[in-house]
């Protein structure tokens, strides 16, 4: 099996277009459907998508566009035979409203949104692209041991009161219900950050400036998330900015947060001392 996360009638012989964003997570998904060997063809964006990962893919089967320039890429996905299509990789948050050059394809499609965030325009943009024929598979695709996994990933390095891990859950899980965000910082039963627009590095960075211990990040998805295009991703970064906040904790939902490079941040947490669980 390539992957628990394809479609029962997927069919390898059909190119994938991955529509990349920022950061090592498409490069990891590229490199993991290669290994299995799926035809991937790239759709780029300018000041987004890195550009190691671009050169990576022969002419013919790369293009690099603005954002906004979604007519065209939907032709181009199209022209390159696609039959199915991924995104992975987040785009810069302020792009979405400010910046983004919307093509005549593009600017319909956002009249058309009475809400403008990034679950409805994406969501949008997927319902684009198939009805133009390709299938909009689960971001996780390929990644299978790179995702959050029940129990403890690294050693427990401190005492967390099942209380408050709960409370935490419970708090982060409403959140996501109300579409404010994915993540929430918490201790001993008080809610000290919550995620929203701006992303989790911003929030984990506000909790730790509260100067305490004990605190708990607690990162999971809606109860319908839609695995299209919205995949929480935990990685190095996210890590480094922890230790900087004194946040010792993450706990992540499992078989749902992607682990970016996983045998390295696992070994980078323990190094830390930061401990990881999933729930």
């Amino acid at each position: 099996m390539h992957s628990r996360f394809l479609p029962d009638d997927f069919n390898i012989s059909k190119p994938i277009g991955l529509i990349a964003g920022r950061g090592v997570y498409p490069m990891l998904l590229a490199e993991a459907a290669k290994a299995k060997g799926a035809e991937i063809r790239l759709i780029a964006f300018e000041d987004e998508t890195r550009d190691d990962l671009f050169e990576r893919f022969p002419a013919e089967h790369r293009e690099r566009f603005n954002v906004g320039q979604m007519g065209k890429w939907l032709k181009t996905l199209k022209k390159m035979g696609c039959g199915y299509c991924v995104m992975a990789g987040q785009i810069t948050p302020k792009k979405l409203f400010r910046g983004l050059k919307p093509d005549l394809k593009a600017a319909s499609m956002l009249l058309k949104l009475k809400r403008k965030n990034a679950e409805t325009i994406f969501g949008a943009i997927s319902d684009e692209i198939e009805a133009q024929g390709a299938q909009q598979l689960d971001a996780r695709i390929f990644l299978d041991d790179q995702m959050s996994t029940q129990g403890w990933m690294t050693r427990q390095f401190e005492k967390i009161d099942n209380d408050y891990l709960e409370h935490g859950t419970e708090i982060a899980n409403e959140m996501a219900r109300l579409d404010v965000g994915q993540g929430v910082v918490v201790r001993k039963g008080t809610v000290i950050a919550v995620e929203a627009f701006e992303g989790t590095d911003p929030m984990l960075k506000r909790a730790g400036g509260f100067k305490t211990d004990q605190l708990i990040f607690v990162k999971t998805v809606k109860h319908r998330q839609d695995y299209r295009f919205d995949v929480p991703v935990f990685g190095l970064r996210t890590l480094e900015v922890m230790q900087e906040s004194g946040v010792r904790t993450a706990a992540l939902k499992t078989d749902s947060v992607i682990v970016l490079e996983k045998e390295k941040t696992l070994a980078a947490a323990e190094k830390a001392k930061i401990q990881l669980i999933g729930f």
